[in-house]
């Protein structure tokens, strides 16, 4: 049984008086490397149906994967169940009416290891060049194919495919005591520069041939895309409009509200997000398995459009269901699956930001990032795989790692000089968020709280 045939025996099968079909269809290929040396690779393949169930205002929702055809009348029945015995929903709305997407009919096509056929032997390349560097090379490379049709009561069948592919290598000496990490996100591996990633690292675990310790306090501080990439998702995780309107988030207005309209830096910086921006396409209609604060399955097929999150440095919108936006007053802007930052005209690239630094810390990734306060946002997190020590325009050695403190909303009030946006991946993140295009920052006072003893 096809997927669309799934999505429509289901709808036929629910006595519910409104229901929703979810069918995703997702492939992965990857390789795994050690030491300059190939040692695993795989491909695999899913498939998973959520049918959500609506009796008056009441929602059941039932998940299973690999779900065979003579199963399908027990997973639709399980779900019309839950709703007949659910408490009213308070996100309840009419589902929205029904559209059809064009290649509706289109079989799902899978991922196959195929997809690292130009990539994988200049990975070869780079173990070779990497050998004879003495450092050794250490990562993963992955590709996801999810194809997702949601299917309604009210005449929505809309479906998506979305490439998802990243590749993270690290660099270590062979005494293992100096290493660099990088990584880039990608569709489909054919842009992936390995020569050029391989020289960076390369340059990095030269600079740490010089150890330089330092105290922990504040420090100029140069983030690159990937770094500003971690805080900038975190922030917009946390966006959401219900969590700010009720008081609980740094987007939420003293005396009640949400700080909509507010400017959060000088800098006039936009953050936005596009389902159609190049590169880091993205899906572009609401699939929601289940309802949250930040997302309601009555929102199921809803198109979803260019929204800026911030504006000339100032917030404009806040994550939105039909159902906050009754809240609040505000738009209906619902997630968008990439983010976007942007200065207000062509920035400079990090290595001319680096060239015009006296004195400062050039921060390469972020990890282990947590929240602490949810008021001010404040994050806690660490350094790793080099921090670097920049002097009169050059980078002088390697920094101990630290522990930071610091909120991404009160770094926007900070920053003194935004570089050029470039597509980046996340060092923390990136199992989640891939799509992403974000510029590095230069932060005068970046918070060093304490002096990490990790390697």
């Amino acid at each position: 049984m096809s997927p669309q045939e799934m999505v429509d025996k289901a709808l036929q099968l629910s006595t519910a008086d409104e229901t929703v079909v979810i069918v995703d269809e997702g492939s992965s290929a990857n390789l795994r490397f050690a030491g300059n040396t190939l040692t695993t690779n795989g491909v695999s393949r899913s498939s998973q149906l959520t049918v959500i169930s609506i009796v008056g205002r009441g929602v059941g929702v039932v998940s299973r994967a690999a779900v065979r055809p003579e199963q399908l009348a027990e997973v639709v029945a399980a779900a019309d169940r839950a709703a007949a015995e659910a408490p009213p929903a308070e996100d309840a709305r009419p589902l929205v009416k029904g559209t059809v997407s064009d290649d509706w009919d289109a079989p799902a096509e899978p991922t196959t290891i195929g997809v690292f056929g130009s990539f994988a032997p200049a990975l070869g390349e780079a173990f070779a060049a990497a050998e004879a560097g003495g450092r050794r090379l250490y990562g993963f490379a992955e590709h996801l194919l999810t194809t997702t049709f949601v299917g309604t009561s009210t005449g929505t069948r809309v479906r998506h495919t979305q490439p998802t592919g990243r590749l993270e290598l690290n660099a270590k000496s062979p005494d293992m005591k100096r290493s660099a990490w990088t990584g880039v996100a990608t569709r489909d591996f054919s842009d992936v520069d390995v020569k050029a990633l391989d020289a960076t690292l390369a340059q990095r675990l030269e600079w740490a041939r010089n150890r330089v310790d330092l105290p922990a306090g504040r420090y100029e501080a140069l983030l690159p895309p990937s770094a500003v990439a971690d805080l900038m998702i975190y922030m917009y995780w946390t966006s959401g409009a219900r969590d700010a309107l009720e008081g609980r988030t740094v987007f939420s207005k003293p005396g009640g509200g949400t700080r909509v309209g507010e400017t959060l830096a000088r800098i006039p910086v936009r953050l936005h997000s596009d389902p159609a921006a190049a590169g880091i396409e993205s899906t572009p209609f609401v699939i929601a398995h289940a309802s949250s604060r930040q997302s309601s399955v009555f929102d199921n097929g809803m198109a979803l459009k260019p929204t800026d999150w911030i504006a000339d440095g100032t917030l404009a919108r806040l994550i939105q269901t039909r159902h906050s936006a009754d809240l609040t007053h505000l738009p209906v802007t619902p997630a968008i699956d990439n983010l976007i930052m942007e200065g207000p005209s062509e920035g400079r690239s990090l290595e001319e930001m680096i060239s015009s630094t006296e004195r400062g810390l050039l921060l390469t990734c972020l990890w282990y990032i947590r929240e602490v306060d949810p008021q001010t946002l404040l994050l806690t997190g660490l350094t790793r795989d080099g921090v670097y020590l920049v002097e009169n325009g050059e980078v002088v050695g390697e920094v101990n790692n630290f522990r930071f403190n610091e909120s991404p909303v009160d770094l926007l009030g900070r920053i003194t000089e935004v570089g050029a946006s470039e597509r980046t991946l996340p060092r923390e993140w990136n199992d989640y968020f891939t799509r992403t295009v974000m510029p590095a920052l230069r932060v005068p006072d970046f918070n060093m709280s304490t002096v990490s003893q990790a390697n």
